[in-house]
């Protein structure tokens, strides 16, 4: 049996990860910060069948404990401040979470467990203000935010400890990815949640900031496939991972609508409070060597992933709620 070590294994990745390895035979074990509130909602069906150990991303100590402790064959680290919109007013904070947080994660693994394999989750947000469309594992990276930044910085990293120390660490430029398990304050959960909001009487109108920014939407639980498949290669190497389709946020507002027989029109507001101070505009994935060499293509469809979570939200609120 394997052993997969994940951070973030609270997030929206971390659970259909853990999902797709413990349906695979493996032994999951789940990083966790410590606190005094257990915010498992996501994994709250698997608890009793993975583990969890308490470390954080801020103390190289606790990471290198657990590493040593459970003696991983696969580490997968999706733990990050991953929120685009509050890097610009915790931009220190996602720094030490989303830069650093990926050195100490391979000061553990070059320590405790060299010869374990490693994934660091980076973003579509590193290409920002994109120099070629699609975007590929070629692409220069232009960030457009502190997210962006600290994710190149993670990128980058993993790229020298992997040239410098020999070890099996990759990226996964990941596109977009979303499912009814997002956070409320993603655009994409927020758009389908105000949908159901409306529906049940709950508000009237949906603010939204940029209705003509452009992004390769997919099924995170899709996603979490190709990072499985990234670590069971002969060597490790980066790929970008998306649909290859862009669609505007205007656009997900008339499918996610439209799923509940309504006009977007009539309740959606632009607000400048939702603008990002430096945009990024166009975002499309070039999946061509995820397909060729790992043999992952997504499987569920733009407007699939849209009925998905619009449906999932109204299941949240039940009808006289």
């Amino acid at each position: 049996m394997k052993t997969a070590l994940i951070t973030g294994i609270t997030g929206q990745d971390g659970s259909y990860l853990a999902e797709l390895l413990l349906a695979k035979g493996y032994r999951v074990v789940g990083v966790v910060r410590r606190s005094s509130t257990t915010p498992y909602e996501r994994i709250a069906h698997l608890v009793d069948r993975v583990e969890l150990v308490s470390a954080d991303l801020l103390d190289q100590t606790s990471l290198t404990d657990v590493v040593q402790a459970t003696r991983p064959d696969e580490i997968y680290n999706l733990a990050a401040q991953s929120f685009v919109q509050t890097s610009w007013t915790q931009p220190v904070l996602t720094g030490e979470f989303t830069a650093l947080g990926v050195t100490r994660m391979l000061e553990a693994v070059r320590k405790a467990a060299p010869e374990a394999r490693f994934y660091q989750a980076s973003s579509s947000e590193q290409f920002g203000m994109v120099v070629e469309t699609p975007q590929r594992e070629t692409t220069p990276f232009y960030p457009r935010s502190p997210y962006g930044v600290a994710k190149v910085y993670g990128h980058w990293i993993t790229v020298n400890y992997r040239e410098s120390f020999n070890l099996f660490a990759v990226s996964g430029i990941l596109f977009n990815h979303e499912s009814p398990r997002r956070g409320l304050e993603f655009v994409t959960r927020k758009i389908t949640d105000g949908v159901a909001r409306i529906v049940r009487g709950l508000q009237g109108e949906l603010r939204l900031g940029n209705l003509e920014a452009r992004r390769d939407w997919g099924f995170a639980g899709d996603y979490v496939e190709a990072m499985w498949r990234m670590l069971q290669q002969d060597a490790p190497e980066d790929y970008v991972i998306g649909t290859g389709e862009t669609w505007s946020v205007r656009q997900f507002c008339e499918a996610a609508f439209g799923c509940a027989g309504l006009d977007y029109r009539n309740h959606v507001v632009q607000d400048e409070r939702f603008f990002r101070p430096a945009e990024v505009d166009l975002l499309v994935a070039d999946p061509a060597k995820a397909r060729a060499r790992l043999g992952w293509t997504p499987q569920v469809s733009f407007q699939g992933l849209v009925e998905m979570m619009v449906e999932a939200d109204l299941a949240r609120y039940p009808r006289g709620a």
